[in-house]
């Protein structure tokens, strides 16, 4: 089995949502459900916190996570992610690197060993990233249609889908990650997830809608090893 390492970069200030990571989730602080997660997936062998917060840092402890404290030049609300990655990539060693975000606590352990297997029984790809399957009507900016035909009301369960990147995962190599500056490399597959499990907390509704969906799923404040579905 390829030695993999889970990266999960966590900042101390969020904009949208203040102090999100660390936001009671549910009778829980919001990361530990996704750092329980991956606790308990069994391809998992490594999660990596890279933060620039101590007390995200000690949580993350708590997971039996490494900590990366991370540096002047890699904090802010605009550093892209990639450089980010790229930092933890040249300091953890792995065969393989899964990354998530603490915004996705209703990512299934079962989910993540189904991404893994499928970029591992596809030798021809070097990377893979979830993605959530829209058939809605689409237009530009310019009032122009992207997936249908202006004048042909077709039904929307008949349009071919696109496909959204939801964020949940993303799996690649050190090489991959490398050649492109990209946690996308050059010959990727998409995983394809369920819209309810794929939500992501972006803003102040994000949160609220994934709560109450977690709780529906699990009951209100469960007990964290029994909350991960296999």
């Amino acid at each position: 089995m390829p030695r993999l390492a889970a990266l999960v970069p966590m900042k101390g200030h969020s904009e949208r949502v203040p102090n999100k990571n660390l936001r009671d989730f549910n009778g829980r602080p919001l990361c530990h459900w996704i750092l329980n997660t991956l606790r308990v997936t069994p391809e998992v062998d490594e999660i990596v916190v890279n933060t620039d917060s101590p007390e995200i840092g000690s949580e993350a402890k708590e997971f039996d996570a490494t900590v990366i404290d991370r540096p002047e030049q890699l904090q802010g609300d605009y550093v892209p992610m990639n450089d980010i990655i790229l930092y933890d990539v040249e300091r953890v060693d792995a065969d393989l690197y899964l990354q998530t975000h603490c915004t996705n606590p209703l990512l299934r352990s079962g989910t993540i060993r189904d991404a893994v297997a499928m970029l591992e029984e596809n030798e021809s790809c070097d990377s893979v990233f979830s993605v959530t399957s829209l058939q809605t009507r689409l237009w530009d900016d310019n009032c122009r249609p992207i997936n249908h035909e202006r004048d042909q009301l077709q039904r929307t369960q008949d349009l071919d889908p696109v496909y959204e990147e939801n964020s949940n995962i993303y799996l690649f190599t050190q090489d991959s990650v490398e050649s492109r500056e990209n946690r996308i490399g050059d010959r990727p597959m998409m995983f394809p997830m369920e819209e309810e499990e794929a939500i992501d907390i972006d803003e102040p509704i994000d949160f609220r809608i994934a709560e109450f969906l977690h709780k529906d799923r699990y009951g209100e404040d469960p007990e964290l090893q029994t909350a991960v579905d296999s």
